[in-house]
């Protein structure tokens, strides 16, 4: 419904029964609405889409009790969905210029939300996982379409405005989704974090149907198909590659269950490359890459991600097996990095940024790098303040790079294919994550494993028992004579673990801001978008709302 802020001025009337300034009153509300009601429903489903990334975390103590699972299945929970986001998104990208991105933004959010009551009533990890990888196909077809339809929908200074009030829900959206998992799974239950998406799905969905323009597709190239063979193996290549490094710690390095999986993603994606040299509309323009601004905006989002969000699985699993907060207690634990990243966002959305790869991206990876390197000095008898100021200033670097990489992603592009560059920029994020949780997983147990040498009977065993939020179970399978002693190597074993991740992290940002300073040391042309002065959308800029 249009908000109604007109006032019935009693018998002195214009019309039948109006005001004047009852009319304009009027008037003025149907044309706010017309303005911001589009970006109101694109920001509605950004931030459920990116809430789901990192609303589980706080979650995954409960949802191990309630269903029992490995750390393997609990970081799939985390990782199908992303890895599910990041696979879709490429051909969503192509199916949403082909077909209208109004259309598939829409059926993103019916796939979305029905797999959502899918996690919620799930009486297994099994079907857990297999319903959340669902949820990240409809997130996939919701994502791919958010950039786009923002470039297309508005122009000069209101395209500034709206990337950067974009970029501030996607800051709050990530950083918040354990506030509010926290929240929700302490008060009522876990499944509720699934439930509350179906609220806030019907009303993005009535939101969209009302306010956002039913428009021609915006690529009338009718040779131009979907990348069947490109998609496939991408997929084969993003989940080979994130399968073979969540298992790796229970398999080994060197088992067959490894090394076949890790072969046929290293074997998917040199195919996939191939296939998209030869194709006349790939799914992924390798010639993009040849721009330094954008490579560098894929270069950002990915190490971003998957540096600071990549760890923070094991901070939660931490601060609620060894630290024993709430699931509440151990989301506010991050709400400085949530208010930092927010706060940062917003505060762009007031200027006229001109986001360059080396003042924007590098000092936003350096921060973000320092905050994350800053969480790895805890000690056996270290408490949750020590996290706090790490947190909130890798908070201060992911609002930047919210701030300026979508800008660029998008400046860098022909209009007509500002549809696959929004997937390609959103599966380099979200495939960034995947591969941080996978990877930081098994850097933790290999961590913990190798503390736990000549200290326990079976190392490996405890590892990944430890780094699952095992610790009470260690404990009371233990004689109550030798808990003292098995508690405080525990907590010491777990500190070493979550610092070695913490430490990795944090270089792996600083290496990826200075490489993100060399890739942009020539003047790369700037599309007028990036700077917020011109819809880089496939409508004339006097289609647009300016």
């Amino acid at each position: 419904m249009i908000p109604n802020s007109s006032v019935r001025l009693g018998p002195e009337r214009d019309g039948p029964g109006w005001s004047t300034r009852s009319l304009s009153a009027r008037s003025g509300s149907w044309e706010s609405m017309r303005i911001w009601g589009p970006l109101a429903a694109i920001c509605l489903g950004t931030f459920m889409l990116l809430v789901d990334v990192t609303i589980v975390l706080v979650a995954l103590p409960a949802i191990s009790e309630s269903l029992g699972s490995s750390l393997s299945q609990l970081q799939w929970v985390a990782d199908g969905y992303a890895l599910a986001v990041a696979a879709a998104l490429l051909g969503a990208g192509m199916l949403a210029d082909l077909h209208g991105r109004r259309r598939m933004y829409a059926g993103g959010l019916v796939v979305f939300a029905l797999a959502s009551v899918a996690c919620a009533l799930s009486p297994g990890m099994a079907v857990l996982i297999a319903a959340r990888i669902v949820q990240g196909l409809g997130a996939a077809a919701m994502f791919t379409t958010t950039l786009s339809l923002i470039s297309t929908l508005y122009s000069g200074r209101r395209l500034s405005l709206a990337f950067s009030t974009w970029a501030a829900v996607a800051a709050s959206a990530s950083a918040l989704g354990p506030v509010l998992g926290g929240l929700l799974t302490q008060t009522l239950d876990w499944r509720w974090i699934f439930y509350v998406n179906v609220p806030v799905t019907v009303t993005a969905l009535i939101t969209t149907f009302r306010y956002i323009p039913r428009t021609a597709p915006p690529v009338r190239d009718t040779s131009r198909r979907l990348d069947v063979p490109g998609l496939v193996l991408f997929a084969i290549g993003a989940g080979g590659s994130v399968y073979a490094l969540t298992e790796a710690h229970v398999r080994g390095w060197a088992s067959a269950g490894t090394l076949v999986p890790l072969g046929a993603a290293l074997g998917a994606f040199v195919g996939f490359l191939r296939v998209q040299q030869l194709r006349r509309h790939p799914l992924l323009d390798l010639s993009l890459f040849r721009r330094p601004a954008f490579t560098a905006a894929m270069l950002t989002i990915a190490v971003g991600e998957g540096t600071v969000y990549g760890i923070m699985p094991y901070t939660s699993l931490w601060l609620q097996s060894v630290q024993h907060l709430s699931p509440l207690a151990a989301g506010l634990v991050v709400l400085p990095h949530a208010a930092a990243a927010g706060s940062v966002a917003v505060l762009g959305a007031g200027r006229r940024l001109k986001p360059s790869p080396r003042l924007g991206a590098a000092l936003g990876l350096a921060l973000a790098g320092l905050g994350v390197g800053a969480e790895g000095f805890l000690g056996p008898e270290s408490g949750w303040p020590v996290l706090v100021g790490g947190l909130a200033l890798s908070g201060v670097g992911m609002g930047l790079i919210f701030q300026v990489a979508a800008a660029l992603a998008l400046g860098s592009v022909p209009a007509e294919h500002a549809g696959t560059a929004s997937g390609m920029y959103s599966t380099f994020e979200q495939l960034g994550y995947a591969l941080g949780v996978a990877v930081f997983g098994a850097l933790a147990v290999s961590a913990m494993t190798t503390s736990l040498h000549s200290k326990v009977a079976d190392p490996l065993v405890t590892a990944q028992t430890l780094s699952g939020g095992g610790a009470d179970s260690l404990l009371a399978h233990t004689p109550a004579t030798q808990r003292a002693g098995l508690e405080h190597t525990l907590h010491a074993v777990f500190a070493t673990g979550h610092n070695t991740l913490a430490l990795s992290a944090g270089a792996v940002a600083l290496a990826g801001a200075v490489l993100v300073l060399w890739l942009s040391r020539q003047p790369q042309e700037q599309h007028p978008a990036a700077a917020g002065e011109t819809t880089t959308g496939a409508q004339p800029a006097t289609s647009a709302i300016e």
